[in-house]
């Protein structure tokens, strides 16, 4: 299977509590990143494929290979094969070192890389995945998945903000996701049908 996710930002102690542009109901981080490595695993299978929209993690430690060597040890413990899209918070330093580190299972590599984003085809549409909203205009069987903006949603309904954090995951109740939890497509399929109906009907 496929799955989506964005912004997991493991190790990012200042997202913790009181924060005002995503808080985050932990007290620690080791609090947070375990549970949603939990949520993740719980979902995703060793063969399944996860496309990760950027901010992975956000850490410094001297020397930065080490921060990039934790980061390694959190990406690893995660099920699936990852293709990881460049957010603004992930470094081409990080890239370099997961490349580096890479290995291959069941005939395809644990890491994959893109700087900008990826063009996926799935049943009867065509998705744009980047970690930044992407504006498409006029395009019905065209939608970006994106991050970048936590608890906020692009007014657009060809824009769905796949972010651990994002509110858009209203359009799924009362199912409910697990936090850090990747997307299934048939969740997403959901979830445009859910904000092209609440748009329809604010005309």
């Amino acid at each position: 299977m496929q799955f989506v996710t964005a912004d997991t930002h493991f190790l990012d102690e200042h997202l913790l509590g009181i924060d005002n542009f995503a808080p985050r109901p932990f007290l620690t981080v080791d609090q947070m990143d375990q549970t949603i490595i939990k949520n993740w695993n719980e979902r995703v299978s060793e063969n399944d494929t996860v496309y990760h929209l950027g901010d992975i993690a956000v850490y410094f430690a001297k020397p930065q290979a080490k921060a990039y060597e934790k980061i390694f040890q959190i990406l690893d413990s995660l099920n699936g094969h990852l293709v990881l899209i460049k957010g603004n918070h992930d470094s081409r330093g990080l890239f370099k070192y997961l490349a580096k580190n890479n290995y291959s299972f069941s005939g395809k590599p644990k890491f994959t890389f893109h700087d900008v984003g990826v063009l996926l085809k799935y049943d009867h549409r065509q998705y744009y995945l980047t970690h930044y909203p992407l504006m498409l205009g006029i395009a019905p069987q065209i939608i970006n998945l994106h991050g970048h903006i936590h608890h906020y949603a692009v007014p657009a309904k060809e824009n769905i903000n796949v972010g651990i954090d994002s509110p858009e995951f209203d359009y799924l109740l009362p199912e409910k996701v697990p936090f850090g939890a990747p997307l299934s497509f048939d969740q997403i399929e959901k979830m445009i049908n859910g904000k092209t109906d609440d748009f329809a009907k604010r005309r």
